[in-house]
């Protein structure tokens, strides 16, 4: 920001806070007028469940069972294509193998890749990772934001100049595009911090390396983010089932739903997946695993005597608006979709617990776990629940990035790395089976007005 622009910011400070608190009360409808009109906020019932508006063969997100004509809490459970997310982690696990990549073809594709398919694959993707020629000196190093997501979003809608037929939308055209993304991303979030690093901080160094073939995605990751390339084989092995349970969520969360709806405008790739990027941005969404980051510093500077008692205690005061930011929430705790069990964190929760015995950080992952009982225990006292309230997802993978020593400003980033592929699958399926707009209605409830000539205005 140069002077002038930092000068009018101030000279209209006082007019801008004026003009916000008139668009306040000019924009604000009663509770009781949504239900009245018998609005689904946030397109939920009132019951939480979300209101049906899509079908997809991609993925499935199961929390509850009908028994006997009643809907029953059960372990979560995740499917891609139809296959148990565990049973895909499980099977990579025991062959002492990558998987992203596997988990990338079968949502793209709808299904397991033999062995030579899957070659194939890992190599056209390690081709595609290859940025444009001069895309880092031109896009990435000039005017590096400090927010990773917002260069991200920077870089891809810059990719729509580099693309020699950008806004066909036949599947085939689609299709490259989205492995090209798949690929690049990686690419395009550790340049991009990198950047902001040079220019922004003390380090003085850039690093730029160049991916290399013979590795996997999540291996990739690690060798360009790090000056000296070194990683060890589990630290690889934990950052690829991270990838792999981020890779989709059904058709419903928050960006996948951008997905779906930018695509039915018709719009190119890159416009759908920049949008789609925004809505991951968000602390409700993608940023949340930052969050439970922050609290657990908090939890850490204030609780030296970590007993359970002591930590139990201090998770209450967070509960009840007396400590951290005050908002009541125990972040990583709970679930919009899962009830009994979020399957990704009971998963991630098992790789943490070996990560930390490599890291010897095992007192830490013992907070963890203390963390997450005191706030089951205390959550479902507020609240009355006869149901037991678990982590998810983003309750251990900041925990485990931070292991990984990966950058904060990271965290977010990878989920996108991981989701793009599910993006891209969904992305496909709306040009194959949509057909029309995504347009759901508002209802206006103001009143009618008489224009008001400006001479007679008050």
């Amino acid at each position: 920001m140069n002077f002038s622009e930092a000068n009018l910011i101030v000279k209209y400070a006082h007019t801008i806070s004026s003009l916000a608190k008139l668009t306040e009360k000019n924009n604000n409808i009663e509770n009781e007028m949504y239900e009245k009109y018998d609005v689904k906020r946030g397109l939920r019932d009132k019951d939480g469940k979300g209101v049906l508006c899509g079908l997809t063969e991609i993925s499935e997100v199961t929390a509850r069972e009908n028994v006997d004509g009643k809907s029953i809490p059960v372990p979560g459970v995740l499917c891609y294509r139809g296959y148990n997310v565990k049973d895909l982690v499980r099977n990579c696990a025991d062959e002492n193998r990558f998987g992203f990549e596997e988990t990338a073809y079968l949502l793209l594709f709808g299904k397991l890749p033999t062995i030579s398919e899957l070659s194939a694959f890992r190599e056209m993707l390690s081709e595609f990772m290859l940025l444009p020629r001069n895309f880092v000196r031109d896009v990435i190093m000039k005017s590096p934001s400090k927010d990773m997501m917002n260069n991200l979003a920077r870089c891809v809608l810059n990719l729509y100049s580099y693309d020699p037929d950008p806004d066909n939308v036949s599947v085939s055209n689609v299709l490259r595009q989205s492995l090209q993304l798949i690929a690049q991303l990686p690419m395009l979030s550790a340049y991009s911090y990198r950047a902001y690093r040079y220019y922004n901080t003390d380090d003085g160094s850039l690093v730029i390396h160049m991916p290399k073939s013979e590795y996997s995605l999540a291996q990739n990751i690690l060798h360009v983010l790090r000056k000296d390339s070194v990683f060890t084989d589990l630290e690889a092995k934990v950052l690829d089932i991270c990838l792999i349970l981020h890779a989709d969520h059904g058709g419903g969360n928050a960006s996948t739903f951008t997905t779906h709806l930018a695509t039915s405008t018709g719009t190119d790739t890159y416009s759908s997946m920049a949008a789609s990027l925004g809505s991951l941005k968000g602390p409700k969404h993608g940023g949340a695993n930052v969050k439970v980051m922050q609290m657990f510093e908090n939890i850490k500077e204030n609780v030296t005597n970590r007993s359970e008692k002591n930590v139990y205690d201090y998770v209450k005061k967070i509960a009840d608006k007396k400590a951290f930011d005050h908002t009541g929430l125990v972040y990583g705790i709970g679930h919009a979709v899962y009830t009994v069990s979020d399957p990704r964190a009971e998963v991630l929760k098992k790789f943490a617990g070996m990560l930390a015995k490599e890291k010897n950080r095992e007192e830490e992952f013992e907070l963890y776990k203390n963390v997450a009982n005191a706030a089951s225990q205390i959550i479902c006292e507020q609240k009355n629940l006869n149901k037991p309230v678990t982590p998810n997802v983003d309750f251990y993978s900041g925990f485990v990035y931070s292991m990984l020593n990966l950058p904060a400003a990271l965290y977010t980033p990878l989920f996108a790395i991981a989701r793009i592929a599910g993006w891209s699958a969904h992305r496909i399926e709306e040009l194959v089976c949509g057909g029309k707009i995504i347009r759901p209605a508002y209802a206006c409830v103001i009143d009618r007005r008489e224009y008001v000539p400006i001479s007679k205005r008050t």
